[in-house]
C-alpha cells in the first residue's frame, strides 16, 4: 500500500477473529483538513487523538490560555505585590515529588528575578511530617522557626495545600498568611487562605483542569510579572523585564513527571520547555540529570523527562529528603549541579533495589489472595500490606501490581501508630471518590486521604487493614464490571510496510509531545521472523519482515526487513524455536547507534506466535 493512500479502513493484517479481546484499535475521532505537507502517517495518528480542532497542532505560546479566568489569581497577585513592596519573608512549602520540586524551584527563581531575595523554602520530610502544610509543619517549621531562617510573613504552597485546612488555619492564627497553589481535587471545605489558585477548585472557569502544580505556579508568577510591569516595578528598580519563558524547562519537567493529561495547553507548555532543553538553554540541574541517565540532551523528549529525569528527582522524596532535588534544580552552574545529580542517581539505584524486593513480595501476596479465593479469580480490588515495606516506594509497587492485574490497588506499610497507604487505579474507577465513599459509609475508618482520579494517599489505624480491605473491595465490586478489570491494549492500527522508514520514525518523534491523554503512537501487526537473538538474557532482538495486508498472502521476500526489540521479557514470553511469525504491538522509533540512524520497532506486547 502506498503511504499516500493510508486510510482509516485499511485491512487488518490478521483476520478479526484472531484479534485478542484486549486489543482495541482507536477509531478516528475527527475528520479535519490537515496542513499541506503533513506526513500521511501523522494524519492517521492525529485522527485518532481527541483533537477539538486542527488549531491544536499549533503549539505556540501565543495559544496559551490566559490566566484571567483562573479563580483567585488576582488575590494571589495582590498579596504577593504587597509582600514584595514590604520586603516580607516568603517561604515556599513544597511537595516531595518531581512536580513539587519543579514548582518550588520555579517560584524561587521567578521571585528572585523580580528582585525579591527574601524567599526560602521548606519541603516536609514525608516520614516525619506527612503530606502538605500540616499543623505539625506550621508548629515546627513556622512558629518554632529554624535558626538559619528568618520567620516567614507569607507562605506559598506549591503542588499541595488544597486539603490543608488545619495547617492554613494554624498559620493564620500565628499571623502568617498563606497563598495556596495546587491542582489536586478539593474537598468540601476549603482552607481559609489569603488566596487559593487551583483550576480544580469549585467555581474556577479556567478551561484546562489538567495543569500540574508547576503549571499553576507558572501562571501565578506570569500574572504577577504582568501586574508588576503595569505598575512600573521593574523600571523603578532598574531591573530588566524577566522572561519567564526561561522557566518552561521546569514546567515541562513537572508536568510530564506528574503524569497529568497533555491537553492542548499542557502540550504547549511541554513543547516549549523541551525546545529550551534541546537547545541547551535549560537549568544546569536538568542537563546534569539527563547526563546522569545517559540521555542525549539535544534529542530529549517527554519520555526522557518521564522515565529518566523525573524518577531521579522522585527518588530523593521517596527515600530521604527532596531538598537535594530542589537544590539540583536551583543550581546555577554545571559544577554545582553535577554532584547533586550524582547523589540523585545513586538514590534512584537504591530505590530500584527496594522496589524490586517489595515487588516480588507483593506478587507473592497476590498469589496467596488468589489461592484464598478458592476459584482462581482475584477480587475486584487488591489491598496489600507488609509491615516493613518502605513507605516512599508504596506508590510504585501499587502501580506495578495494578498494571499486571488491571485492578485498583492499595499498598500499605506501618508508619508509627498507623498504616500509610498509596493507591493506584484503573480507568473508570475514580480512586479519590471511591475513598470518599468508603469514608462516608464507614466513619472513622480512614484517618485522612487525598488525591485524584488515578492516584491517592490515605492513612488508617494500625489494626484497621482488614476492615478497609473489605470495605474498599465492596466499593470496587459495586462500580467495576468484568470488562473494566481486563487490560486494554490500544493501538493506532496496522502500519503499512512502506511507512516503516526513518523519515516516518522521525516524523513521529518530532510530532509530540506525547504522554498521558495524548498517547504516543502504537501500532500492531503480524511479522515474519527472520532472525531472533537474546541480549543479556533479558531482551529479545528480532529481525522481521512485515506481513502483507491480506492474511492469506505469503510474505514477500523483497519486502523491507526491520529490526525490533522487546525489553525485559518474562520467561514465558520467549518465542518457541519453531515460530515463524509473531503478532506484536509496537512503537516505531529512531535507533541511533555509532552515528547511524535507523528505524526500529520497540515491542510493547507480544500477542502470539505461529
Amino acid at each position: 500500500m502506498n503511504k499516500h493512500s493510508v486510510s482509516e479502513n485499511e485491512p487488518s493484517p490478521l483476520p478479526s477473529a484472531f484479534l485478542p479481546s484486549a486489543l482495541h484499535r482507536r477509531p478516528p475521532c475527527n475528520d479535519f483538513d490537515f496542513p499541506a505537507g503533513l506526513h500521511p502517517l501523522l494524519q492517521q495518528v492525529y485522527r485518532r487523538r481527541r483533537l477539538v480542532s486542527v488549531d491544536e497542532l499549533q503549539l505556540s505560546l501565543d495559544n496559551l490560555l490566559s490566566p484571567d479566568s483562573m479563580k483567585g489569581i488576582g488575590d494571589a497577585v495582590a498579596r504577593l505585590h504587597e509582600a514584595l513592596k514590604a520586603e516580607q519573608q516568603i517561604r515556599i512549602v513544597a511537595d516531595f515529588d518531581a512536580d513539587g520540586a519543579s514548582s518550588c524551584a520555579l517560584a524561587i527563581l521567578a521571585l528572585q528575578a523580580f528582585g525579591h531575595d527574601k524567599v526560602d523554602y521548606i519541603v516536609p520530610n514525608r516520614f516525619e511530617y506527612g503530606y502538605g502544610l500540616s499543623e505539625k509543619i506550621v508548629a515546627t517549621l513556622v512558629l518554632q522557626n529554624p535558626a538559619d531562617k528568618a520567620p516567614p510573613d507569607l507562605l506559598i504552597t506549591v503542588d499541595n495545600g488544597i486539603a490543608s485546612t488545619d495547617g492554613v488555619a494554624a498559620a493564620k492564627a500565628a499571623g502568617v498568611d498563606t497563598i495556596v497553589t495546587d491542582h489536586h481535587l478539593a474537598a468540601e471545605q476549603l482552607p481559609e487562605a489569603a488566596a487559593i489558585v487551583n483550576p480544580n477548585q469549585p467555581g474556577c472557569s479556567f478551561a484546562s483542569k489538567c495543569l500540574a502544580g508547576v503549571g499553576v505556579i507558572f501562571y501565578v508568577m506570569s500574572a504577577l510579572r504582568s501586574h508588576l510591569r503595569q505598575k512600573g516595578w521593574f523600571e523603578s528598580r532598574g531591573l530588566a523585564l524577566p522572561n519567564l519563558a526561561q522557566l518552561l524547562d521546569l514546567v515541562a519537567l513537572g508536568t510530564v513527571a506528574d503524569v497529568v493529561p497533555l491537553d492542548w495547553n499542557n502540550r504547549i507548555l511541554v513543547s516549549e520547555g523541551l525546545k529550551r532543553i534541546r537547545a541547551g538553554r535549560c537549568r544546569p540541574g536538568i542537563s546534569a540529570l539527563l547526563q546522569a541517565a545517559s540521555r542525549g540532551q539535544a534529542s530529549a523528549d517527554a519520555a526522557d523527562l518521564a522515565f529518566s529525569v523525573g524518577p531521579r528527582l522522585n527518588a530523593a522524596g521517596r527515600l530521604e529528603d527532596m531538598r537535594v532535588g530542589i537544590e539540583c534544580l536551583l543550581s546555577q552552574s554545571p559544577d554545582e549541579a553535577w554532584p547533586l545529580a550524582g547523589e540523585l542517581d545513586a538514590l534512584n539505584r537504591k530505590r530500584r533495589n527496594i522496589e524490586s524486593k517489595m515487588g516480588r513480595e507483593a506478587l507473592r501476596i497476590v498469589a496467596n489472595i488468589n489461592i484464598d479465593q478458592g476459584e482462581g479469580d482475584l477480587p475486584a480490588a487488591i489491598c496489600l500490606f507488609k509491615e516493613n515495606w518502605h513507605e516512599g516506594v508504596l506508590g510504585i509497587v501499587a502501580a506495578r501490581v495494578k498494571e499486571r492485574y488491571h485492578r485498583p490497588v492499595v499498598a500499605f506499610a506501618k508508619a508509627g501508630d498507623e498504616l500509610k497507604g498509596s493507591a493506584r487505579s484503573v480507568p473508570g474507577f475514580h480512586i479519590r471518590d471511591a475513598l470518599d465513599a468508603v469514608a462516608s459509609r464507614h466513619p472513622g475508618l480512614i484517618s485522612k486521604f487525598g488525591g485524584h482520579a488515578m492516584a491517592a494517599g490515605l492513612s488508617l489505624k494500625a489494626d484497621d487493614f482488614a476492615k478497609f480491605q473489605t470495605a474498599f473491595t465492596a466499593e470496587a465490586e459495586h462500580l467495576l464490571d468484568e470488562s473494566s478489570m481486563q487490560a486494554k491494549i490500544e493501538s493506532d492500527g496496522p502500519l503499512p510496510p512502506d511507512c516503516m522508514t526513518l523519515s516516518a520514525a522521525e516524523a513521529l518523534a518530532e510530532a509530540g509531545p506525547w504522554g498521558q491523554g495524548f498517547p504516543p503512537p502504537v501500532f500492531d501487526g503480524c511479522f515474519q521472523i527472520l532472525q531472533q537473538q537474546k541480549l543479556k538474557e533479558r531482551h529479545l532482538k528480532l529481525r522481521l519482515r512485515a506481513h502483507p495486508a491480506s492474511p492469506d498472502a505469503p510474505a514477500q521476500a523483497d519486502s523491507p526487513a526491520i529490526e525490533a526489540i522487546a525489553f525485559n521479557l518474562n520467561h514465558d514470553d520467549w518465542p518457541p524455536t519453531h515460530a515463524s511469525e509473531i503478532h506484536i504491538v509496537y512503537r516505531l522509533e529512531v535507533n541511533e547507534f555509532r552515528n547511524r540512524r535507523r528505524p526500529q520497532l520497540i515491542i510493547q506486547h507480544i500477542l502470539g506466535y505461529c
